[in-house]
């Protein structure tokens, strides 16, 4: 089969022109469409799959990019957690092709959405571990054993391949089957959405409160559709870098969306929004008292956590949700105001209006009761060839209009 592999020789590249960092990490990635084996089942409970639709994950495009910072390789902890060569992709739509002989739940020919994360089960570990009986799957205890290469999704073990390519395995508890009247450009939305679904259900705004939601790519739009969906009296304020994120944000229900820059402008129309009180004028200025309950940040960088902390009430939360890697950033805020700095990791079983199922399962069901709607999320599709073209899309957003992009193998 044809497949993007990450972690080999790449192919040589001219320097594009232009001083996008972006484009020049593309340029040079370790990445190159290859012609690899069919993947075959990694345990007699696994299956494989037929990729419809894969969207590129923000960590996959700062992977790709070579986009994490410049300290990250050094000092970053969950180096046993990988195995290399990957296969990256773990936002897919699929047609299940083959079953192992001890595979349950699905049917050849049935259209699934994938759930990546390779915890205890799909390594065949039992007992399982603490995290996984409690439905924490991303927080599994047990990464890096059991007969899978170490990986804590798919894409990021080299036996456990990802979604660019043409055939991709799963454990049969990866699925979940898609209902007919979803479509798959709606669908390919299920992983994004179950991740901000987990940032807010874990970490709640307060009856009729005021948040920020900072970023408005995949992550940042599905958090949107998460709070008008299941917090409707809650008044929600975003930050977009691209006009065709706020056109999303505001489509979406929006009560505010402001530019990203400059950041002094940021705090100012936050704070004028929300009530909060500006000191610190000499300076970037801070919101004493503050007026927002929860700041939900889906970029993670140094630049929106002082925003963010600047903005947020006393004693309220800031939710790492986005991926960047370490810096400083001025967090006098955080604890002059005693703000609760919490991460929240991708997703598992989460309960919403009472019920607790997987939160996959939670999107499909709210996309087919009319509660969620992400059309128009999707602006760009290539094929697997074009590659470079679609992560050129991701890195001139200003330009391209891109929200999410993905790989079509439907014509294939």
């Amino acid at each position: 089969m044809r497949a993007l592999v990450y972690g080999v020789r790449p192919e040589p590249q001219a320097a594009p022109d232009g001083d996008n960092h972006l484009l020049t990490g593309l340029a040079h990635t370790p990445m190159r469409l290859m012609d690899v084996d069919d993947p075959g089942f990694l345990g007699p409970d696994w299956v494989v799959l037929r990729p419809r639709l894969t969207g590129i994950c923000g960590s996959d495009a700062k992977q790709v990019f070579m986009d994490f910072g410049e300290d990250v390789a050094r000092d970053n902890p969950m180096g046993d957690f990988f195995s290399m060569p990957q296969v990256l992709g773990h936002e897919v739509v699929a047609d299940v092709v083959a079953l192992g002989p001890e595979a349950e739940g699905v049917d050849v020919g049935d259209r699934v959405v994938l759930n990546p994360w390779l915890s205890c089960e799909p390594r065949g570990i039992e007992p399982q571990c603490p995290a996984c009986e409690a439905g924490d799957l991303s927080l599994c205890w047990n990464f890096a054993k059991g007969r899978v290469a170490p990986g804590i999704h798919s894409g990021t073990s080299r036996d456990a391949t990802g979604g660019y390519a043409e055939l991709m395995p799963a454990h049969d508890s990866m699925v979940f089957r898609v209902p007919d009247a979803i479509d798959d450009e709606v669908a390919v939305f299920a992983d994004p959405f179950a991740v901000s679904l987990h940032s807010v259900t874990r970490h709640l705004p307060p009856p009729g409160g005021k948040v920020l939601v900072y970023g408005a790519g995949a992550l940042g739009t599905t958090a949107v559709a998460v709070l008008r969906a299941l917090h409707p009296d809650v008044e929600v304020a975003v930050v977009a870098r691209f006009e065709a994120q706020a056109a999303l944000a505001r489509k979406l229900g929006a009560h505010l969306v402001v530019a990203h820059e400059p950041r002094q402008a940021v705090i100012e129309e936050i704070a004028a929004w929300s009530g909060g009180v500006l000191v610190g004028a000499e300076s970037l200025p801070m919101a004493y008292p503050g007026g927002i309950d929860v700041v939900y940040d889906t970029v993670g960088r140094p630049e929106t956590f002082e925003v963010g902390a600047r903005l947020l009430k006393a004693r309220g939360t800031l939710v790492k949700a986005g991926v960047h890697g370490p810096a400083r950033w001025e967090w006098t805020p955080l604890y002059f105001k005693e703000i609760s700095w919490v991460g929240s990791n991708a997703f598992g079983f989460e309960e919403v209006d009472g019920v607790r199922r997987h939160g996959i399962e939670h999107y499909l069901d709210l996309v087919a009761d009319g509660r969620v709607n992400l059309d128009g999320m999707l602006t760009h599709t290539f094929r697997l060839d074009q590659w470079r073209e679609a992560f050129a899309a991701l890195a001139t957003q200003d330009e391209s209009g891109a929200i999410k992009v993905a790989f079509d193998f439907r014509s294939a």
